[in-house]
């Protein structure tokens, strides 16, 4: 099921309030005409939760597009781990819903389990198999997880599950290094993203991948693709069409934006220091 959107709902100017039962409704913030995330992998303990659910209460939206591997299926199969904060985000999802947010969940890999539920609506969210966006410029977008043209995921799904496995022991890894550096003073350093780009196969892997989704993007007749999946967040252009991956919530903090001019800006969200989270939670940060 395809949906396409090109409605532009009443946006607020920067200062602007809005009344309402959150605690960030009276803060500045910056808002956009759209949102594209992927990739969060609730229910992992590698999801940056917090973060994710300062990022979403800074920045209202009239769309957000949850662009695949939303909730971590696979993971929570094998292990049930869902703390306060991956609940959080849920709500929070749900509660922009209800504001008047157009949210459409696209499911991935993951989270394939939700495409049982293609062309129903849950408190407001409308779960599709893939959508199309026309940005405020007249541009269109075509919105899918991406894991259709990995050939891991179509012809051997028992390799991408021991992949999996074996990214998450590289995460674990991972936040015990970084736990290392932060007392240390270092700034944050992802060791999966610096193996990715020293294998000489995976950047090959990538940019086939890239190749691919642009390409069908050609085909179907859009200007551009919005992606998720790779992990790695990217706007190019590949041969006429407009490739964006919105990267992901366990390593980069990235998303994808659209301001109301229909201009497309990648955005990588640093987490708030301690201070300005308890200012967001008082209700008395400014953007």
């Amino acid at each position: 099921m395809r949906l396409a959107f090109d409605f532009m709902a009443p946006s607020l100017s920067g200062g602007q309030t809005v009344e309402g039962d959150d605690v960030d409704d009276d803060l500045t913030r910056k808002r956009y005409r759209a949102i594209f995330i992927s990739d969060l992998h609730l229910g992992t303990p590698g999801c940056q939760a917090g973060a994710l659910l300062d990022f979403i209460k800074l920045h209202p939206s009239d769309f957000l597009y949850l662009v695949g591997d939303i909730v971590d299926g696979w993971q929570l199969r094998r292990r049930w781990y869902w703390p306060q904060e991956h609940n959080d985000v849920v709500q929070k999802l749900l509660r922009r819903g209800r504001k008047g947010c157009r949210i459409v969940y696209v499911p991935g890999n993951h989270d394939e389990f939700a495409r049982g539920f293609i062309g129903h609506r849950f408190g407001g969210i409308e779960v599709a198999d893939d959508a199309v966006h026309i940005t405020a410029d007249g541009r269109s977008l075509w919105i899918t997880h991406g894991d259709y043209f990995d050939g891991v995921i179509q012809c051997a799904k028992w390799l991408a599950y021991l992949g999996d496995n074996l990214y998450e022991f590289t995460l674990k890894l991972n936040r015990h290094l970084n736990y290392c550096r932060a007392r240390l003073g270092l700034p944050y350093w992802s060791l999966s993203a610096y193996l990715k780009h020293k294998v000489k196969k995976a950047l090959n892997y990538v940019t086939e991948f890239e190749l691919a989704v642009a390409t069908e993007a050609r085909r179907r007749g859009h200007h551009g693709v919005v992606c998720g999946h790779i992990h790695r967040a990217e706007m190019r252009d590949i041969d006429g069409t407009l490739y964006c991956n919105d990267g992901d919530w366990v390593e980069s903090r990235t998303a994808l934006v659209e301001h109301f001019d229909g201009r497309l800006e990648l955005l990588h969200w640093a987490p708030l220091p301690e201070a300005a989270k308890q200012g967001l939670k008082a209700g008395a940060l400014t953007a």
